[in-house]
């Protein structure tokens, strides 16, 4: 097996592991390859050692890689989404993780109903408040939920970045943050808001303590970018 299988099957181990210590199912948590900036031979080897779903940073990198993947690899984009770039995302995302407007949320309603599809979005949230990242607010949540109940994309919960240099204790608020929210939102609105997509590769045993469904995970699969 090459080095990228026997890396996927290491961070399977460690989901599994994750899993057991928090009293939860492996099967409740998904383990989304992150391939950006890697090329499709990397994602070929993930896909021979079995795993299905990808995510890319970028609309530009989703449309060169995923029309030569194979059919059954799902991709998701958990990049910064620009609503010039929303017609190409929906040609080839089977989710859009980082609705972070109002207004692009709209967007996504508007290009869905045009095309005739139903695309599976996620709301991100600035839980930590840094500056420098993109996010809907905690508090404007509910209004993007409440907006996205009765249109054509599928809002099926929410994510989050956690900033890069956080200690153990903080990434555990977070990601406790991100699920209090969405039980308080869904409690709410009356969505169920299934999905919390959060915790990377140096993080993602505390995301799976704290409830996450979706563990985004790039370097300890496919190495250092």
């Amino acid at each position: 097996m090459d080095r990228i299988g026997v890396n996927l099957l290491s961070v399977l181990d460690q989901i599994s592991q994750a899993c057991r210590r928090s009293g939860r199912p492996v099967e409740a948590v998904k383990l989304l390859a992150v391939s950006k900036t890697f090329p499709l031979e990397c994602v070929l080897q993930a896909h021979a050692a079995g795993q299905l779903l990808f995510g890319e940073n970028r609309v530009q990198e989703l449309a060169a890689k995923a029309p030569q993947a194979p059919a059954d690899c799902q991709w998701h984009l958990i990049g910064h989404l620009q609503s010039n770039k929303v017609r190409a995302a929906l040609q080839y995302a089977a989710c859009i993780q980082a609705v972070d407007s109002l207004a692009l949320l709209r967007r996504i309603n508007d290009l869905a109903t045009e095309l005739q599809c139903r695309p599976t979005i996620l709301l991100e949230v600035n839980i930590s408040g840094e500056a420098s990242k993109f996010g809907l607010s905690p508090e404007a949540v509910e209004e993007v939920v409440l907006a996205a109940r009765d249109g054509q994309a599928r809002c099926q919960g929410l994510m989050t970045v956690a900033p890069l240099a956080a200690a153990p204790a903080e990434l555990g608020k977070i990601f406790a943050g991100l699920r209090q929210l969405r039980d308080k939102v869904s409690a709410y609105t009356g969505c169920p808001l299934p999905e919390l997509s959060m915790g990377m590769s140096g993080e993602f045993p505390l995301a799976i303590a704290e409830g996450a469904t979706i563990v985004r995970i790039g370097s300890a699969i496919f190495g250092n970018r």
